[in-house]
C-alpha cells in the first residue's frame, strides 16, 4: 500500500460510524481517496469526516441513512454524486440479533435481511456496470468467518447472511474477470468493536482467549491487500484460516454436533 495511490478515486464506506467500517474509511483516506461515509450516526460520521478532511486533505461527504430502509441505497448513491462516481465499494455495515428465530417479530428479521443482503447487492449492482465501463473498480464485500462454519442456533441469518455474500463474491469476481474490477469478500474472526455490545453477546465472547482476536485495522488492511491482488475470498489470520480449513474437512454430523455445543445452551418447552 502506498500513499497517494487513490487519489483521484471515490471510496464508498457503509457503516463507516465505527469498527471495521471506520477502519476502511482511515485506511482509505491515508491512501487517498475521496471518501463517502454512510451509517445511522450522523454525529459520529461527521467527526470521522473532519478528522479524514484535516488528516489528508480528501473530501469527505457524510449520507446519514439508514439500510433497512429499502430506499437508503439510491439515496446514498445520489449523495455520493451517482453510481458512476464510486470506484471503491465496502459493504460493512451490519449488525446480529442474539435470539432464537421464532422468539423474534418477522418485521426484525426482514430488516436483518435488508440490511445484510438486499441493501449490499443493491449497491453493489448500482455500482458495477459503471465500474465495468471504467475499467477500473474494487468491492469488498465484508462477510465473516461464520459464513464458512456450520451454522448454530441463536443469531439464526447471521452466518446465512454472511454466506450469501462469500459465494455472490465469488461468482461476482469471475464475471469481472479482465474488466478491471475486482471483488472480494473478507472474512474476519472475532474483530474487536463495538459489534458484540450492540447484539448483546459481549459477555459471552468475552470469555474467549486473546489469540482469536484481531484489530479492526489489521483486518480492513488485510481486505484492502486481498481486493487489490484480486483474491475473491480474505480469510483473516492464521487461526482463523485453520478453523475455515477445518470446517470444510468435518463430516456434516460432526459439523453440525460441534455447532451445538459452541452455541448457547437453548431452552426446552
Amino acid at each position: 500500500m502506498f500513499a497517494g495511490e487513490g487519489r483521484g478515486r471515490r471510496a464508498l464506506v457503509t457503516g463507516a460510524s465505527a469498527g471495521i467500517g471506520a477502519a476502511f474509511a482511515r485506511l482509505l483516506g491515508a491512501l487517498g481517496h475521496d471518501l463517502v461515509l454512510t451509517g445511522r450516526r450522523a454525529g459520529r460520521l461527521h467527526l470521522l469526516a473532519d478528522e479524514l478532511r484535516g488528516e489528508h486533505a480528501v473530501d469527505v461527504r457524510v449520507v446519514a441513512a439508514d439500510l433497512a430502509d429499502p430506499a437508503a441505497p439510491a439515496a446514498i448513491l445520489e449523495g455520493a454524486g451517482g453510481t458512476g462516481a464510486v470506484d471503491v465499494l465496502v459493504n460493512n455495515a451490519g449488525y446480529g440479533i442474539n435470539a432464537d428465530f421464532a422468539d423474534t417479530d418477522w418485521r426484525a428479521q426482514a430488516d436483518f435481511i435488508q440490511v445484510m443482503v438486499t441493501a449490499p447487492m443493491a449497491l453493489t449492482h448500482a455500482c458495477l456496470g459503471p465500474m465495468r465501463e471504467k475499467g477500473f473498480g474494487r468491492i469488498i464485500q465484508v462477510a465473516s468467518l461464520a459464513g464458512l462454519l456450520p451454522g448454530g442456533a441463536g443469531h439464526t441469518l447471521y452466518a446465512a447472511s454472511k454466506a450469501f455474500l462469500i459465494k455472490s463474491a465469488q461468482s461476482l469476481a469471475l464475471e469481472c474477470e479482465g474488466t478491471g474490477v475486482h471483488v472480494s469478500a473478507l472474512c474476519p474472526g472475532f474483530t474487536r468493536s463495538e459489534f458484540h455490545d450492540v447484539n448483546g453477546a459481549r459477555a459471552e465472547v468475552e470469555r474467549l482467549p486473546g489469540f482469536l482476536w484481531q484489530s479492526a485495522e489489521r483486518v480492513a488492511e488485510l481486505g484492502y491487500e486481498a481486493v487489490q491482488a484480486g483474491r475473491p475470498v480474505c480469510v483473516t489470520g492464521g487461526v482463523n484460516r485453520s478453523i475455515a480449513a477445518l470446517a470444510r474437512l468435518l463430516p456434516e454430523g460432526l459439523g453440525h454436533d460441534i455447532a451445538r455445543r459452541r452455541t448457547r445452551p437453548r431452552p426446552k418447552g
